[in-house]
């Protein structure tokens, strides 16, 4: 994945939870369903930081940064911004 797939990614995700608080306002969704759909995106959201973070290094370190990949949810979940 690019780094403008990733952003566009990243974009689509942080949409994604803006539109769930709205229907959690308008009472279209169970506050126990827009939790755990945040929890879900949340994850994806760190999982493409890290993925686009790895690729900045690697094409700083002057690697190929195709050589960057994304790591499994446990080890990204509640990283430290």
């Amino acid at each position: 994945m690019r780094d403008d797939e990733i952003l566009t990614r990243i974009s689509a995700l942080v949409s994604e939870e803006h539109t769930l608080r709205d229907k959690l306002a308008a009472g279209e969704v169970t506050t126990d369903e827009e939790h755990a759909r945040v929890k879900e995106l949340e994850t994806a959201l760190d999982q493409c930081w890290d993925l686009l973070r790895q690729r900045r290094a690697r094409r700083n370190a002057g690697e190929d940064p195709d050589g960057a990949a994304a790591r499994p949810a446990r080890e990204v979940e509640n990283y430290r911004q």
